[in-house]
């Protein structure tokens, strides 16, 4: 049976995706996948959880600005190559498929390095580090949007197809019924969701803390804080907090009125395959590139979301007083919520495309 390697990791926005797209090809293809991530952290768990074989390997981080920590992360990601190296030398993939993250540039490299053909997608509207430096070794490069095209140049630029973002196969049958049964409501509950990353946001958790008293006379607020975060502690019958989602989330956005989230690719995507207005509040500043300000404003431009984004953390009082007013009008307008919910993103079957791409080029490699 062909085996098909896939990549990626550090977050759920390198993994989720890219388990979406492993779904559709083993639907379509017979083939056994495996999933090569970061021996650390929460890839081994999720993959696990989906039911694919994982294979760790060291991972470093790799930044744009000097640390002395670059120089020991070199030796983790020379490390990672021979790793990977080691792995596809044993397993034989017909194919490596990257969804980017730090720890997909060692294996890139080391199919790469055994003329294994290499495909990687880039979730966000502008190319991260770990892609830009993987284009390098793949032969197709997938993005969400035509204008992401304009980032890449020269021969890079004959790879690039625009696919939109992956997204889960539990999102097209998410039951709005199902998150209110977990969350023990009724149906007529008005439900504002609070999303801040698989691992929270101390940002959105403050904002939500401050705002909720003006939230809740709309809305049951349900947020995940995340395990990482300072809890919200708050005593309010219409606050729902959770530290983490797990298998729940589809029936959960599809059961929220609006979504209030940060604007990471996979979040987003999600959001809106469900037709659910948002409001957005970026991760930005020093130890970010700002893509999630580009995704936040492409959507906002669209008229999909609102991007909402606090000046200055010292004036929190006048930002959650901002927020409050905002949500306040949204939840006055069923009309804008509705053509928010409607506005088009395109590549709302990007991980059908992908896994039709992946099986072709494996179809085209046996024949060879």
């Amino acid at each position: 049976m062909v085996s098909i390697a896939f990549t990626g990791g550090g977050t759920g926005g390198h993994i989720y995706p890219g388990l979406a797209i492993a779904s559709w090809v083993k639907e379509l293809f017979p083939c056994r996948i495996f999933w090569i991530g970061s021996g650390k952290g929460m890839d081994r768990a999720v993959v696990e959880k989906a039911g694919l074989e994982f294979f760790g390997i060291p991972s470093g981080k790799l930044r744009r600005y000097f640390s002395l920590r670059n120089f020991s992360d070199f030796f983790r990601v020379a490390a990672g190559f021979f790793a990977a190296r080691r792995i596809f030398k044993r397993e034989k993939p017909a194919l490596l498929f990257s969804k980017g993250g730090f720890v997909s540039v060692p294996p890139c490299a080391a199919a790469k390095s055994l003329n294994i053909p290499v495909f990687t997608h880039e979730s966000d509207f502008s190319p991260g580090l770990a892609t830009r430096i993987n284009t390098r070794f793949a032969e197709r490069i997938f993005v969400p949007y035509d204008e992401s095209a304009a980032f890449f140049s020269g021969s890079a630029r004959e790879k690039v197809r625009v696919s939109g973002n992956p997204i889960r196969r539990e999102f097209g049958a998410a039951d709005p019924a199902e998150g209110r049964a977990f969350l023990g409501l009724g149906g007529s509950e008005r439900i504002l969701l609070v999303l801040g990353g698989s691992l929270g946001s101390r940002e959105i958790n403050d904002l939500v803390r401050a705002c909720l008293p003006e939230f809740t006379k709309y809305y049951i607020v349900v947020h995940q804080t995340g395990e990482e975060a300072e809890n919200v502690h708050v005593k309010n019958e219409r606050y729902m907090p959770f530290a983490y989602f797990g298998a729940e989330i589809p029936q959960l956005i599809a059961a929220a009125e609006l979504v209030l989230c940060r604007s990471g690719a996979g979040t987003i995507w999600e959001c809106k395959s469900l037709n659910k207005p948002m409001v957005l509040v970026p991760l930005r500043g020093s130890g970010t590139r700002g893509d999630q300000v580009e995704n936040a404003l492409l959507f906002e431009q669209a008229g999909a979301a609102i991007c909402f984004m606090p000046e200055n953390f010292s004036a929190e009082n006048a930002s959650a007083a901002k927020l409050s007013r905002l949500i306040a009008s949204l939840a006055e307008d069923p009309e804008r919520r509705r053509s928010m919910g409607e506005a088009k993103i395109a590549g709302g079957r990007a991980a059908e495309f992908i896994a039709d791409e992946i099986i072709r080029r494996i179809k085209e490699k046996v024949k060879t």
